[in-house]
């Protein structure tokens, strides 16, 4: 196939409101030695791709800058020193869109050639995409961060969404006892995502139910939409336990030192967007391994093209979209 000059993209000349975002032509970009470029298949919008919109989360941006930051889709194109894929191979990436790295919101895609990932056979792009980004979050934060070992408990605040839905599937297959919060309607869900023990998140006991289900004391704590209550959670802490946060950048909580570190516990904080390669290709293996087994899944809330990129941003920042807002060109 003859590859265009010019190809449809959603992008930003500067950082701000939804009201920033265009949709038109650029140029199709050329990949750089060490870069594939990938005709785009599938992509989604989470909370990051806003923060780096908006000016929130200070990155290095190019403008036009692409939005955008998970991808699926198929190599069209490779450096002259790439030799690890070949056009037509079917690929994934949850790495673009912030660090002088341009996005996914586009028909083309380069990518560095070290955070694209083949993607395994017979998995729908459309499936892919919205679980890539959480489920990266999901495994340096229970891997690198939280240490999680077989056997351990640990309690997942918020379980309903797509970062809570996979740290409850990761942490299940690491052998994990996995208590989890869930909003009401959601038990069902959360319970076949791989959850011990699934208690309404709201209810006014929740702490006493956690209490009850973890006697001898939890070993992670994470609750991804930074609904961290200290007083009430550090009490519930086993011996050397690790908080994980992940979310609530204007949140300022009151923290009991004391009972903290007389338990050896520690509170972990981590944005994905600073993980390294070498961390993103070690999740990369496995989120494959568990999208080849169908044991990483996600509702879909909304759909929309391309052409629709402001629309899918302003329904998240909106909020109470139930599921993960799938993108396709």
């Amino acid at each position: 196939m003859t590859r265009p000059k010019q190809m449809k993209a959603a992008y930003i000349k500067a950082t701000g409101g939804v009201g920033n975002i265009r949709v038109g032509d650029l140029p199709v970009p050329e990949p750089g030695a060490t870069e594939v470029l990938i005709r785009m298949e599938a992509s989604e919008v989470n909370h990051v791709d806003l923060f780096v919109r908006s000016g929130a989360f200070p990155t290095a941006l190019t403008f036009p800058f692409v939005i955008g930051r998970d991808l699926v889709g198929t190599v069209v194109s490779v450096g002259e020193a790439i030799d690890e894929f070949r056009v037509g191979d079917r690929v994934w990436s949850n790495s673009l869109g912030h660090g002088s790295r341009q996005g996914s919101f586009a028909e083309f895609v380069t990518a560095p050639a070290d955070r694209v990932y083949r993607l395994p056979e017979g998995i729908d792009p459309a499936e892919a995409a919205p679980v890539l980004h959480s489920a990266g979050t999901a495994h340096i934060g229970l891997v690198r961060e939280a240490r999680l070992r077989p056997g351990e408990i640990i309690v997942v605040g918020s379980a309903s969404g797509a970062v809570g839905t996979a740290i409850v599937e990761l942490a299940a297959t690491m052998g994990a006892r996995v208590i989890a919060g869930a909003s009401t309607g959601d038990e069902a869900w959360v319970a076949e995502r791989g959850a011990d023990i699934v208690i309404d998140k709201h209810a006014a006991d929740f702490y006493d139910q956690v209490g009850r289900a973890a006697p001898d004391g939890v070993d992670v704590w994470w609750d991804p939409n930074g609904d961290d209550d200290f007083d009430k959670t550090v009490p519930l802490l086993a011996h050397g336990a690790r908080v994980v946060v992940i979310a609530g950048m204007q949140s300022s909580p009151k923290v009991p030192i004391g009972q903290i570190y007389t338990r050896d516990a520690s509170v972990l904080g981590f944005a994905i967007s600073n993980a390294s390669a070498s961390d993103l290709a070690e999740a990369a293996q496995a989120i494959n391994h568990m999208l080849a087994a169908r044991r990483l899944k996600a509702r879909i809330g909304a759909s929309f093209h391309l052409a629709e990129a402001a629309e899918a941003h302003r329904m998240l920042e909106a909020g109470g979209v139930r599921g993960r807002i799938l993108i396709l060109p």
